[in-house]
């Protein structure tokens, strides 16, 4: 067991990195010249897992946020034709939203970036060095495997 000290170390350094990850991804997206925020970028990552176009509700339970922030998020999106206010078919006053084709492209160029940034940071481990990170960090993120089989996210 590790001592309570070395446990806040630990956290602190984790910080620290999503920070650096953060400040990274951030960079090379703008030197994409997208004109995408880092929580735009979620957003569109997110609506492509969608097997079909998801109403808001559903984006800002997914991304865990007020759907308030969902609907700026959008607007911003919408006003640069990344993404578009469809009627459900089912019902219409339902409003979904789906990805044009200029959002398809911007996401590949998001990937880009986030390929590019995640090679900047992963510069320095050889590559079982990372496959240990990754299982590590596969660990912290999906808790202890208890034979149940692994949550996915």
């Amino acid at each position: 067991m590790t001592a309570p000290d070395s446990d806040g170390l630990l956290a602190e350094q984790l910080l620290r990195l999503t920070r650096r990850v953060h400040r990274i991804q951030k960079r090379h997206l703008e030197h994409r010249d997208l004109g995408i925020t880092p929580a735009q970028s979620r957003l569109l990552r997110t609506l492509a897992h969608w097997g079909s176009p998801p109403r808001m509700a559903d984006l800002a339970e997914r991304l865990e946020v007020v759907p308030r922030a969902v609907t700026t998020l959008v607007d911003g999106l919408e006003a640069a034709g990344k993404v578009r206010r469809v009627p459900d078919p089912a019902n219409r006053r339902v409003i979904r939203i789906e990805l044009t084709d200029d959002g398809r492209a911007a996401l590949r160029e998001l990937r880009g970036a986030r390929r590019s940034a995640a090679e900047e940071i992963l510069a320095p481990l050889t590559d079982e060095q990372r496959a240990v990170l990754g299982g590590l960090l596969d660990t912290l993120i999906d808790g202890p495997d208890t034979g149940e089989g692994r949550r996915t996210g």
